[in-house]
Order: structure tokens, then sequence, then C-alpha cells
């Protein structure tokens, strides 16, 4: 049996990677706020998260888990409950009226789903185990919706050959985070919290490779002659750190 002090250290380290990958927004929200305009961000990817942050802050709360076992679980997913919240809020504020409402139409079938699950385990199920098991299905839906946006992140680096819309750094704690939350669930045999993770960490992986290969082309065309690149630079887009979910959200450039 292994100790619970590791899998504590495991949960730690799992909830400073989260933090760095829920903060990763802030660049980008800062280039909306600056521009006063959304551009072409979708709402999609933050409102999945901010339901995935709500069920697995419930899912770690004594209401549903056994005491504090899984009180890490609900740290990090509580300060992302605040980040998604107030990047939700950027968005509808700058957002033209058709992208403002169907932003609140998301939001709002949401918040209704998660209010129907907080109240269906509080009250119509009895025991820690059967409530971890209806939480613990609905956030495994939710979990695997949000982890589908690196599969488009690597369509995109493969069609435009470019690793503009995957940084390294945003693909390393994304694998980070996985693998941690992965090892924390299995140490405390928890399938709801591993399970989405198993598909976390293979499209971690599959991230990185992508970097390291298209990373090289990138470099090979930084070191051309600058007269080459003249005609280039212009319709270059200024790369900023995006979330992984963000990623789903933007398009390459001249595809419409």
């Amino acid at each position: 049996m292994v100790p619970n002090t590791v899998r504590v250290a495991v949960g730690i380290l799992g909830n400073a990677a989260s933090m760095l990958l829920y903060a990763a927004p802030i660049l980008t929200f800062r280039r909306v706020v600056k521009k006063g305009n959304v551009e072409e961000f979708s709402c999609v990817p933050y409102v999945l998260a901010l339901f995935n942050c709500l069920l697995y802050t419930w899912y770690g709360l004594p209401v549903v888990s056994s005491g504090w076992e899984n009180f890490p679980v609900s740290t990090i997913n509580g300060l992302g409950i605040l980040l998604e919240i107030a990047f939700i809020s950027i968005y509808v504020w700058f957002a033209p009226t058709e992208k403002k409402r169907f932003a609140l139409q998301l939001v709002l079938p949401v918040l209704t789903l998660f209010g129907l699950t907080a109240f269906f385990s509080s009250f119509t199920v009895h025991t820690h185990r059967m409530r971890k098991v209806f939480v613990g299905s609905v956030g495994l839906v939710a979990s695997i919706s949000m982890y589908s946006s690196p599969m488009v992140a690597a369509k995109q680096v493969i069609t435009t050959k470019s690793v503009e819309f995957m940084p390294f750094y945003l693909s390393l704690f994304s694998f980070l985070s996985s693998a941690l939350w992965m090892i924390y669930g299995l140490l405390g045999r928890d399938l709801f919290i591993a399970s989405p993770n198993f598909i976390g960490v293979p499209m971690g992986i599959l991230q990185l490779l992508l970097y390291c290969i298209y990373r090289k082309r990138r470099d090979g065309a930084a070191e051309k002659p600058r007269g080459a690149t003249t005609d280039q630079e212009k319709g270059l887009k200024t790369a900023v750190t995006t979330h992984p979910q963000d990623i789903a959200s933007r398009k390459p450039e001249g595809q419409k």
C-alpha cells in the first residue's frame, strides 16, 4: 500500500503544473483587452473548462469524496473556476452581440447541468462510493471533451508546418499535468481521476513530438536571408502563448 504522503506529494506537484496550465490564457486575454476585440477566439473551450473545474471541485469535496482524500483536486479546480469565470467574463465584455449571446447560451446550460449534478449527488445518492461514481461519470465526459482540443492543435501544426499554434512550454505543462494526475488517481485507485489523463498523457507526448519535428523547420526558416523572408513576414501573426483549449479556436493564416 502506497503511503498517503506520497499521493499528497504527487497531488501538490500536479497542482503546480495545472496552475501554470490554467493561467496560460492570461497572455491571450491581455491581447483581447488591449485590442478590444476577441478576434477569432471561441468561448467554447473556456465554457468546457469551467464545467470540468466545477465538477471536479465538487468531486474533491467531502460531500462526494470520503473526507478530504481528494483535497488537492478541489484546490486546483477551485482556482480554475475563478480563472475560467474571469476569462469568460472578459470574452463576453469584448465580444460582438452575436458571440456574446452564443457564450451566454452555452454558460447557462453548463451551470444548470452542474447544479442538477450537485443536487442529485447530495440528496438522492446516499453513499460516498455511489456519489463518486455519479459525479465522476459526468466529470469523465466533460474531461474527454476538454482534452479533445489538442487533436485540433496537432492537425494545425501538421497542416501549417508551424509550431506557432503549439508553444513548447504549454505542451510540456500539459503533459506533466496529465501524467501527475494520472499517477495521483492510480495511487488512490480512483479511476475517475486517472482515466481522463489516459487520454491527456499520449496527447501531451504527441504535441512534444510534433514540436520537435516542426521546430527544426521553423529554425531552418529563421536562418534564411532577410530578403527571402520579407514577403512572408507581412503575413505572419503575432505569436502568443495560448491555452490548450485556445488552440482549438484559432485558425491558420489564410483559412476561412
